[in-house]
């Protein structure tokens, strides 16, 4: 891991006093992943064939993601999943790898973006949306694994908001 900062990656690291086997199911299912994150999420095999809600995804399965109060969606690959403690799949025009490690009474969880273009329009939407998107991300998580809680909006329709992914802090 690079230790000096630059626009081709980021790193966000958190603890969760959660069970590892517990956390890598809400990253690994349609199931877990929509729990927390996601409005929908779709994951097929290589074979085409859709995933069931709680069966865990595979390297070589791509997937369907859509979000609440955006009406885009995110399509990729998964280039590797150990069924445990590791993910990387492709994501924005880059890469996200997972890591989950047991510490004494929690797991810490490091999320890595990495390979992002570095023009102008990518440092601005990719490295500087999604470096603020995961930071918010990973902190629902905590209150989720932790609290039994979620922060993201989803009372309010902020999809006609044309700047909302920029000026709403829990999208």
């Amino acid at each position: 891991m690079k230790t000096e900062l630059s626009f081709d990656r980021f790193v966000k690291k958190i603890y969760l006093k959660a069970p590892l086997e517990r956390i890598y199911h809400l990253w690994a299912t349609e199931q877990g992943i929509t729990s927390w994150f996601l409005r929908s999420a779709v994951y097929t095999d290589s074979a085409g064939r859709k995933r069931e809600p709680d069966d865990q995804l595979k390297a070589g399965d791509t997937y369907r993601w859509q979000w609440h109060n955006w009406e885009g969606e995110e399509k990729g690959g998964i280039l590797s999943a150990n069924g445990r403690d590791q993910l990387e799949l492709s994501f924005a025009d880059s890469k996200v790898s997972l890591r989950l490690e047991e510490k004494e009474d929690a797991v810490l969880l490091t999320l890595e973006q990495y390979e992002i273009p570095t023009d102008e329009e990518s440092k601005m939407n990719i490295y500087n949306g999604c470096s603020n998107g995961w930071t918010f991300w990973l902190a629902n998580l905590k209150a989720f694994v932790e609290h039994g809680i979620l922060l993201n909006e989803t009372s309010f329709d902020l999809t006609k908001e044309p700047m909302a992914g920029h000026i709403f802090v829990n999208m």
